[in-house]
């Protein structure tokens, strides 16, 4: 009497439509690349329909629910410090630094105390570390004598402050106050425009253009799911198409799609 049961479910389970499978790419050879990378750079790719954008993001989110930064910091301060000891240094080389230099201090004032010439001998493995370590202790100082040593919540003070830009500002604003701002690196601006979801010349028009075409519920965590994605994904040299999640939906024509 079992075995009716079963086959009847695995007749039934017979006519349901198999799933759809997602379509995956291969790069093409790196003149093609090269050409392609050019095209895109020229804003010359065609615009994202709104599903295809939503259904980009829906996929980030799906992969990567809850995305954090990968700079190591203990409070908004020593984000901030870690931030802006990264401009033109990576992340991993930065991590390596910050650990003795945020035991030594890691409030405004403590960072004030410890002076430059120490903050230079521990951040020394950084790329640039003497205009750094100024810029360190001078906003540190900033932050004592006109934020009462708190890291104010706003991008204007933020950018008022030695060594910090729009990007830097961004970036404290998104991962410390849960802001949804975009902070475009080399990264995002390279994935914007080579997948052709937000072209620009500058930073500035490729964060304008994310700000337009990113779904409100997805901008609190889109800067990281960009970063992410262009930093171990869409390779600068020889992006990893054959693993990428959104290569169906990019406009790159420096990829083959295929049916996996």
């Amino acid at each position: 009497m079992a075995k009716k049961p079963a086959r009847k479910q695995a007749k039934r389970k017979s006519r349901q439509p198999a799933a759809k499978k997602r379509k995956a790419a291969k790069v093409k050879g790196q003149r093609q690349r090269r050409q392609a990378d050019v095209k895109a750079a020229h804003g010359a790719l065609p615009q994202w329909t709104n599903a295809q954008i939503e259904e980009a993001f829906r996929r980030f989110q799906a992969a990567n629910p809850d995305p954090k930064g990968e700079l190591q910091h203990i409070n908004p301060f020593t984000l901030l410090v870690a931030v802006v000891l990264s401009a033109q240094a990576t992340d991993a080389g930065v991590n390596k630094a910050t650990p003795a230099l945020f035991a030594a201090a890691d409030t405004p004032e403590k960072m004030v105390r410890l002076g430059e010439a120490k903050v230079r001998d521990l951040i020394k493995t950084i790329g640039l570390f003497r205009t750094k370590a100024k810029n360190v202790v001078a906003l540190s100082r900033m932050l004592v004598e006109q934020h009462g040593g708190e890291v104010p919540r706003s991008r204007e003070a933020l950018e008022a402050l030695p060594g910090v830009g729009r990007k830097t500002a961004n970036v404290v604003l998104n991962i410390a106050f849960g802001e949804p701002t975009i902070a475009v690196d080399t990264h995002i601006f390279r994935v914007g425009n080579r997948t052709g979801l937000a072209t620009g010349k500058t930073p500035l028009e490729v964060e304008m253009k994310l700000e337009q075409v990113v779904p409100a519920q997805y901008k609190r965590h889109a800067h990281h799911w960009l970063i992410l994605h262009g930093r171990y994904t869409c390779l600068a040299r020889k992006p990893r198409c054959e693993v990428c999640i959104i290569a169906d939906l990019c406009q790159w024509p420096g990829k083959t799609v295929v049916q996996k």
